[in-house]
């Protein structure tokens, strides 16, 4: 962090002391307990991030300081600062709440329903109100005020908005400004740093323009969010940006007798995809590349004596309402991958980004997303592509059901190599990722060696229960 965390902050959902967490989108800062219902509603409703053990930007982490210290949490609790509500009953959470049901349930109504947002007056047309949010957007991003932009953002202000009178986005004019943290806001409510103004220019060129250095080199970051976190999350480096490097792509050692037709029918699939939904399955990944990762934060700094693993867990992603339920069943499956195989999708998406990127020619295809992700999730234990994927149920029930079939896979798997598009990685950093796979199919074939051991004690049994009938 930039600064200590003082002791007076507080989580903004039950005010408990010491919040390690921040809720990015959401301008707050929350304790443990209620970070765990945060991140069981998904990044479409809260994207989290802890305050000590989760790299930050600079920037990002100053731009939600900045929002909390300022009151952001005023615009989330709302009519909560009524005195009218305490009669009516309604009260925020305390620290002495359970998660369940009491934490749950406010933060569900807080930030999934904003139950206690100030709405603004009816009108018969909402489109005209949200173009009138999203031009007084517009206006002032030109300044500090982070609050204020947040608020209209949570009424509907649209990021993205492109003014028809001024020709440009409110990203243009933050950058114009030189408004690094509202360039940071306006960012994780989904502005493109790519996006050109009337004149063809970008918010990259406008803060170069105008000598802001620092923001334009975190405008082109910004750009790249999506490939360098999934090229960090191999081989835990980020592209040198400022050189020129934007890509970096960790290869599989290939050879064309270990790649099976069903691995190269996937990446056939996921070349001839559209943009668009090359574009869905690459923020997919993304999102399933943070949960991983924020699990693994989770556990790494919990109390798990006192805390009750059962409730906090986050298995897979969590449904988000606007998705197809083809698109939230895929998503789900991606939990389901182990270590090697979502290492190779990752590795695809990132070299068709790069391709994409370079305009290399694409193919026309009616292939979707989920067909993408039954190819690659069966193409090491050779199942029939005409076989089902599991259903939404049995991915909720995380049942080991397909060991044996991942066990095969493991026998097959490719080794990772250290070759690189775009510079090299160290041995060190060759080795972890190594490891992590070593460790995973160490604890595949533990659980074989369990269920084998348990299969025998079953046999046994079924023996002795025929004998007893016998007699």
């Amino acid at each position: 962090m930039s600064k200590r965390l003082r002791s007076s902050e507080v989580c903004a959902d039950c005010s408990g002391p010491d919040p390690s967490w921040a809720s990015v989108n959401r301008g707050t800062f929350i304790c443990d307990e209620c970070c765990s219902v945060h991140r069981s509603l998904g990044r479409h409703i809260s994207q989290v991030r802890h305050l000590k053990h989760t790299p930050w930007p600079p920037t990002l982490l100053q731009m939600v300081e900045t929002l909390y210290n300022n009151g952001a949490n005023s615009i989330w609790e709302h009519s909560l600062l009524d005195p009218a509500s305490l009669i009516s009953g309604k009260r925020k959470a305390n620290p002495q709440d359970k998660v369940h049901p009491n934490k749950a349930e406010f933060i569900r109504a807080k930030y999934q329903m904003l139950a206690f947002v100030h709405r603004l007056p009816c009108r018969d047309d909402d489109s005209v109100t949200a173009k009138d949010l999203s031009k007084q957007l517009h206006s002032s991003v030109r300044t500090g005020n982070l609050e204020t932009c947040l608020r209209l953002l949570s009424l509907g202000a649209q990021a993205n908005f492109f003014h028809p009178e001024k020709g440009n986005t409110p990203l243009h004019v933050a950058s114009k400004a030189g408004q690094i943290l509202q360039a940071e806001l306006l960012a994780v409510y989904g502005a493109d740093p790519g996006t050109q103004d009337a004149s063809g220019k970008t918010p990259v060129d406008y803060a170069r323009q105008g000598g802001h250095h620092e923001l334009a080199e975190r405008l082109v970051e910004i750009q790249y969010e999506l490939t360098d976190r999934l090229a960090f999350y191999l081989c835990g480096r980020k592209p040198d940006h400022k050189n020129g490097q934007h890509f970096i792509i960790p290869q599989m050692a290939d050879s064309s007798l270990d790649l099976s037709e069903l691995a190269k029918a996937a990446k056939k699939k996921l070349q001839s995809l559209s943009n668009h939904l090359f574009e869905e399955l690459a923020m997919d990944v993304y999102d399933e590349v943070d949960r991983r990762e924020t699990d693994a934060v989770w556990l790494a700094t919990q109390n798990h004596s006192t805390l009750v693993t059962e409730t906090t867990v986050v298995p897979f992603l969590p449904v988000n309402p606007e998705y197809s339920s083809t698109r939230n069943q895929g998503r789900q499956k991606l939990a389901r991958f182990n270590a090697h195989e979502f290492a190779t999708l990752v590795i695809d998406i990132l070299s068709d980004a790069k391709r994409r990127q370079q305009g290399s020619p694409l193919s026309s295809s009616k292939d979707n997303v989920e067909l993408i992700l039954k190819t690659i999730s069966n193409q090491h234990s050779g199942e029939s592509q005409d076989n089902d994927q599991p259903d939404y149920d049995s991915v909720a029930s995380d049942e080991d059901t397909d060991l044996d079939a991942t066990a095969s896979k493991a026998h097959r798997q490719k080794s990772l190599d250290s070759d690189l598009s775009d510079g090299p990685v160290t041995v060190q950093e060759f080795m972890e990722v190594k490891n992590a796979l070593v460790a995973s199919e160490a604890k595949i074939q533990q659980l074989m060696k369990v269920n084998n051991n348990l299969s025998d004690e079953l046999r046994i049994m079924q023996k002795k229960l025929l004998g007893k009938d016998a007699n």
